[in-house]
């Protein structure tokens, strides 16, 4: 009989394509993994496995088990997600996740719900990762711009976030005020690193300011406000945001197309959970308190 010990480190090799990336993940030592390898060969009959100076590169027998065992291990992640959901009170893990920008929001909702709930582990997982929802990732998700489609995800129109394209006035000193997109050239910018970012008001900075002026770049949000305070350049900025800072130009007049509406995001497997359910009722209404425009 095969051991799934041993398929287990070998998706792990097979993904990561070293024995010590496996063993790390895995938590083992990297000659446990060398022995499952050599015994599931053995016993399989097959060579899973090329070795060479950078690694192992799976066979083509290898790759089918690759397939095999991806799927196992993800139904394994989904079913224990599924499991630690499905308590009958406000105990146990608590997983949010949402885009860095919303943490100063987000972060004493959170606090006060786990104030409220001694019995709860709050874990908040945040970045433009698209957390798996279905493989019990994260419990509740709070994603930007279009509605999510992801199948058997509940989602619920949540707040609308409109944003501002503004800079410092110390940045308006130093470099003067564009007095429309003509003088874009002749500015700098803050942006975000990934050039496919979905964000609708990132679209239309890469659309409308040439490569070259983009002289700031991050990989989240929450960074390039940061930026735009200290005066590295122009950018956007959630209303609620610039609403925080004194000493802010707006450069150009809001427009619609900027604005990123935000949704709320649940696995219907753990939606009607009593955990999830008293989280949403108290997330809605402190968020009441929020002004988004």
């Amino acid at each position: 009989m095969v051991n799934w010990d041993e398929i287990r480190t070998a998706y792990q090799v097979a993904r990561l394509g070293t024995v010590s990336g496996a063993a790390e993940v895995l938590g083992v030592h990297h000659a446990t993994v060398i022995r499952h390898i050599d015994a599931l060969e053995g016993r399989l009959g097959v060579k899973l496995f090329q070795r060479h100076a950078r690694g192992y590169t799976a066979t083509e027998a290898g790759q089918d088990l690759l397939i095999v065992a991806q799927a196992t291990d993800d139904q394994f992640t989904q079913l224990a997600g599924r499991i630690k959901g499905l308590g009958e009170g406000v105990t146990g893990d608590l997983t949010v996740t949402s885009l860095a920008s919303l943490v100063p929001l987000l972060t004493p909702v959170l606090a006060d719900f786990r104030s409220q709930n001694e019995g709860l582990t709050v874990r908040y997982l945040t970045g433009d990762r698209l957390y798996r929802l279905e493989y019990g990732e994260a419990h509740v998700a709070i994603r930007a711009g279009s509605a999510p489609e992801q199948p058997d995800n509940v989602v619920q129109p949540f707040r609308p976030q409109r944003m501002r394209l503004v800079a410092t006035e110390a940045y308006i000193r130093r470099k003067g005020r564009p007095s429309g997109i003509e003088d874009f050239p002749s500015h700098d910018f803050v942006g975000h690193e990934n050039r496919d970012s979905r964000a609708p008001f990132m679209q239309w900075l890469r659309s409308h300011v040439p490569e070259d002026r983009i002289v700031f770049r991050t990989m989240d949000n929450r960074t390039q406000v940061d930026a735009i305070l200290a005066g590295a350049g122009i950018g956007f900025m959630a209303e609620w945001e610039a609403a925080k800072h004194s000493g802010l130009v707006e450069v150009l007049p809001s427009e619609d197309s900027w604005s990123a509406p935000l949704w709320i995001v649940t696995h219907v497997d753990l939606h009607r959970t009593p955990k999830v359910q008293a989280f949403l009722k108290f997330l809605k209404e402190r968020s009441k308190s929020w002004t988004f425009e």
